[in-house]
């Protein structure tokens, strides 16, 4: 695959951002991300959105969305292995190496794709569910839980079978799906009812609602397992909540860019990144149970971020640069 040589351009920290447009202010701070590469992706320059990062073998999953693509990059080589076609609208997608298996939401067909992670051959397809977005995998009793975002519920399918089970009735749009393995529970994000609804994967029903205080229509969830603490993206007002996990109290929040959408923690640094549409991206630092901004940035289209927690490098697909899709890789430059 096309390389492109190593860009040492440091992208600079700006103060906080406006909580009223997500705009940063262009007076320069420290320097918080610096590219290490940009490596040419396959397609078309339209949007990505979800990564899932297999740690056992480094490979990253990619929904190249407007492309219909499952892009497959070697994170150890920085080469794309494969690019597959045929994911209609993909939008979530969710490594579960247990199974030797990938699991991506075709949204334009209605389903949940299953790929075999050495043949990356579909072996077989889920539904039906309105509109499959973002995916979690339960371990204890191997299902995968499908935020069904229009269809205002979660969809559950069997990962021993990929048979659809079930689906569970949220009261609103089904924002970001997430397993806290901490509690043994699915964590989703509501729009409309702006809470954190906790399912029993077990008994595959709704064990508890949570008002998240000060945030409106969330979506990105993240879970710092150790310290049991999430962290929610709320699109309505930009903000990002600090919600402690035991008692589910919203303990504080912080302004980011407009609409902010996917959020990624690095649990062994502390460091939390929050990417959203406007292309702004937060840098923050974990300190006690609050987060301390480090730095920002502004990407085009950098609405999609994950994390590497072996090398800490951090992967941002932007959709066109110059003309053409990337994979933009990053290390933080802030101890």
């Amino acid at each position: 695959m096309f390389l492109r040589s190593v860009i040492v351009v440091v992208l600079w920290a700006f103060v906080p951002l406006a909580a009223q447009n997500g705009s940063p202010s262009a007076k320069p701070g420290k320097p918080v991300l610096r590219t290490v590469i940009d490596v040419a992706m396959p397609g078309p320059p339209v949007r990505f959105d979800y990564q899932s990062l297999d740690p056992t073998d480094g490979r990253l999953y990619i929904a190249h969305m407007n492309a219909d693509h499952l892009v497959v990059f070697d994170t150890m080589s920085r080469t794309v292995v494969a690019n597959l076609d045929g994911f209609a609208r993909v939008h979530g997608v969710w490594a579960v190496p247990e199974l030797g298996r990938v699991y991506a939401s075709v949204t334009g067909r209605h389903r949940v794709d299953v790929v075999d992670a050495k043949t990356l051959r579909v072996i077989a397809q889920a539904g039906p569910i309105s509109y499959p977005d973002g995916l979690a995998y339960a371990p204890g009793p191997k299902r995968v839980f499908v935020s069904d975002e229009h269809g205002k519920a979660d969809a559950i399918i069997d990962a021993q079978t990929n048979r659809l089970l079930t689906s569970i009735p949220l009261g609103g749009e089904a924002g970001n799906t997430i397993y806290d393995s901490g509690a043994k529970q699915i964590l989703v994000a509501v729009h409309e009812t702006d809470e954190l609804v906790a399912i029993d994967p077990e008994a595959m029903r709704i064990v508890g609602r949570h008002k998240l205080t000060g945030v409106k229509t969330p979506h990105g969830v993240s879970i710092d397992v150790a310290h049991r603490l999430a962290f929610v993206a709320g699109q309505g007002n930009q903000v990002v909540a600090v919600v402690k996990l035991e008692s589910m109290k919203v303990l504080a929040t912080h302004p980011v860019g407009a609409s902010p959408d996917v959020l990624a923690f690095d649990a062994e640094l502390g460091r939390l990144y929050v990417s959203a549409e406007s292309g702004n991206v937060s840098v923050f630092h974990l300190q006690g149970q609050d987060l301390v901004l480090q730095g920002e940035l502004s990407m085009p289209h950098a609405h999609t971020v994950s994390v590497d927690p072996k090398t800490h490098l951090v992967y941002f697909p932007l959709e066109n640069v110059d003309g053409r899709p990337l994979l933009r890789i990053m290390e933080c430059v802030i101890p």
